[in-house]
């Protein structure tokens, strides 16, 4: 009896040591949250990924941080996907390409793998996804990237981080913690000494008042 199959576009948060025959991945979708899928190994290097009639890819190897679309099958009621069919979209290459970028992006990507959120605010996290990964390739202050896409997370969350977080915040200080919000990360002037006081300031808040758990 054939397996149940789920078409679904995702953003792949986790990748694990391969095995001799998968990898496993953890992947988010805007339309079913946190999946766990597992991808065949090519038993050789192809000459070039498989295509589809449309010419692109369709069993194209997934990476960390990689927007696909997926076709997936399941034999186990949906708590294991295998994947069918995956053609890459958007691979964010240069967010490998720096250390301190990676480290950010991959906390990010933790923390959505940790708090995937209700059904309702699934479509919300992936567009969150997709502007944090761009912006994190950018390599242009990923201290600031995570600061903001984690301000942001929470607040789309429902947590009144403006009401509670930044506005107790001395009037100086929220004045300048407002800037770094508000304004686009290209612009940015914030010393990073300061940014990571600010960014302290609300992974305490949320640890002491809110179901989120930044590392």
């Amino acid at each position: 009896m054939p397996g149940a199959t789920l078409t679904t576009d995702v953003f792949v948060l986790h990748k694990r040591p391969p095995s001799d025959s998968f990898v496993a991945l953890t992947v988010f979708s805007g339309e079913k949250g946190l999946l766990h899928v597992l991808q065949r190994l090519p038993k050789r290097a192809p000459a070039a990924p498989k295509r589809a009639s449309g010419g692109a890819a369709v069993n194209h190897p997934l990476d960390l941080f990689d927007e696909a679309a997926l076709l997936l099958e399941a034999t186990n009621e949906g708590r294991t996907w295998f994947v069918k069919e995956a053609r890459l979209l958007h691979r964010p290459e240069a967010i490998g390409r720096d250390y301190e970028t990676l480290l950010f992006a991959s906390n990010f990507a933790s923390l959505i793998k940790r708090h995937p959120g209700p059904e309702e605010s699934h479509p919300k996290i992936a567009a969150l996804l997709r502007t944090a990964f761009a912006a994190f390739a950018a390599g242009t202050r990923p201290d600031i990237v995570y600061f903001k896409s984690l301000y942001c997370f929470s607040r789309d969350e429902g947590y009144p981080v403006r009401e509670e977080w930044l506005a107790r915040l001395p009037a100086a200080d929220r004045a300048a913690t407002e800037k770094i919000l508000r304004q686009p990360v290209a612009e940015q002037t914030a010393p990073p000494a300061e940014v990571a006081r600010r960014l302290r300031r609300l992974e305490d808040y949320l640890r002491g008042f809110t179901e989120i758990l930044p590392e």
